[in-house]
């Protein structure tokens, strides 16, 4: 039972939140304060380690999600997948009014979940679900380490990088029928008699590990600066593949004369899920990144996920069916396991160009993305007057500006604190809200 809620949970959230910014997953708040510029392209990350520091996330939203761990438990009546949902897009830092998400759309989804829908979606008005455009998102930070073959530390050199990390992507395409959306929304009770409402979500979801082996040049480009130079990287990373999950899941819901919902027995079940599971795959994917710095300006293009692939074998189908959304009877009838063909999930290839300026006290950033998300456009700007450092900046995607700040104290010369303030909206009206991030600088000189 516990699975079977949690997978209705799964679909009809997951499809309506928007998904976390690169910024909700990162463990690093100097970055989000900035923006998150440049952190796609291998080359630019090669000169951010021009100052070099490990950063130490301190997650405070993990006390938020503790205290409010029962929203993951079906069996508990403070269960909110909507919620459970949330957390999980944008788990370590503190979201502002986290809590107060409408409570009509909180009663919509449960009772979706519970099989106790009204007839009458009218009741669950006040509740903003704008339609939702694909969510899609690939977190693969590495860990690792340049070994130069030639050239010394502060200068050009060539050198081979290797590295492993996690690999986990997320996909959805959802579709809501525009006139559910008009009936939550509006101020007074509408109704469309004799109409079938139709929404569906398609999610899939990996887990690998990445495997890496590089190469990291650097060349000489004129300039007085120690950052000056040409600077060329190449990854390419083996995907050993964990798990997949995919659900497709569909909801009809006819109404009838009145515009009230109803059963129509001659039409199929109103909720239908297909489950597809994996728990092996093999891929791999290459990344590549060129950047130059001359006398303080830099610019960069990088293109990840270049025949970016996991091919998945001992694939799985099951189905889930739902034929009453009203009586309470939430056992679904379930089919399966059946065999399935192999498959293979391709993720997009995502293109950065980054431009910047770097004087001694304060810097300037830029960037283009396109691919996961479509289009985004990031930017920020750092002041570096001694002990406090000043940020700030923002991120377009979309269709939504989410600006950011923040402050470094530099408590000594290895070690700083770094506070950021953003706005997300991975929630399921896509709010502005604003959020904290809070992270540790270890500086390495």
């Amino acid at each position: 039972m516990v699975l079977r809620r949690f997978c209705l949970a799964f679909v009809f959230c997951l499809g309506s939140v928007s998904s976390a910014l690169a910024q909700s997953w990162s463990f690093d708040a100097r970055s989000i304060a900035l923006g998150a510029v440049g952190q796609g392209n291998l080359a630019s990350r090669m000169i951010e380690e021009q100052r070099p520091y490990h950063s130490i996330v301190i997650p405070v939203g993990l006390l938020q999600l503790l205290n409010d761990f029962d929203v993951f438990k079906p069996e508990s009546d403070q269960f909110d997948f909507v919620r459970a949902i949330e957390y999980t897009a944008s788990p370590l830092h503190y979201q502002v009014n986290r809590h107060e998400e409408s409570t009509s759309g909180r009663e919509l989804f449960t009772d979706i979940r519970r099989a106790t829908l009204s007839r009458d979606l009218s009741d669950y008005r006040g509740y903003d679900l704008s339609e939702q455009p694909l969510a899609e998102g690939l977190a693969s930070p590495t860990w690792g380490k340049t070994l130069r073959v030639r050239g010394g530390k502060d200068g050009p050199f060539q050198g081979f990088y290797v590295g492993a990390g996690p690999y986990v992507s997320m996909r959805t395409v959802t579709a809501i029928d525009p006139r559910v959306v008009d009936i939550l929304a509006s101020d007074l009770p509408l109704r469309f008699p004799n109409t079938n409402y139709l929404l569906g979500s398609d999610t899939a979801g990996q887990i690998a590990m990445a495997i890496t082996g590089g190469y990291r040049g650097r060349f000489a480009a004129g300039g007085g600066s120690d950052r000056d130079g040409l600077y060329v990287a190449v990854d390419y990373n083996y995907l050993h593949g964990f798990r997949y999950e995919g659900v497709d899941a569909s909801l009809r819901l006819d109404t009838d004369g009145a515009g009230l919902l109803t059963i129509n027995p001659l039409l199929p079940t109103p909720l239908q899920i297909v489950r597809t599971t994996a728990e092996s795959g093999t891929g791999f994917a290459i990344d590549a990144g060129i950047a130059a710095v001359i006398n303080g300006f830099e610019v960069g293009f990088g293109i990840n996920g270049i025949a970016n692939r996991i091919n998945w074998d001992q694939v799985e189908q099951r189905t889930y069916l739902l034929s009453n959304l009203f009586l309470g009877q939430d056992d679904f009838i379930e089919g399966g396991p059946f065999p399935a063909n192999d498959l293979r999930v391709e993720l997009p290839k995502d293109y950065h160009v980054n431009g910047g300026y770097f004087a001694e006290r304060w810097s300037v950033l830029s960037e283009f993305v396109h691919g996961f998300q479509g289009n985004s456009v990031r930017g920020g700007v750092e002041y570096r007057p001694g002990a406090i450092e000043l940020r700030g900046g923002g991120v377009y995607s979309r269709e939504k500006w989410n600006p950011t700040g923040g402050v470094g104290l530099n408590l000594s010369p290895h070690v700083g604190l770094d506070v950021a303030v953003f706005t997300v909206t991975a929630n399921a009206a896509r709010e502005h809200r604003a959020a904290f991030a809070v992270s540790l600088r270890i500086n390495k000189r």
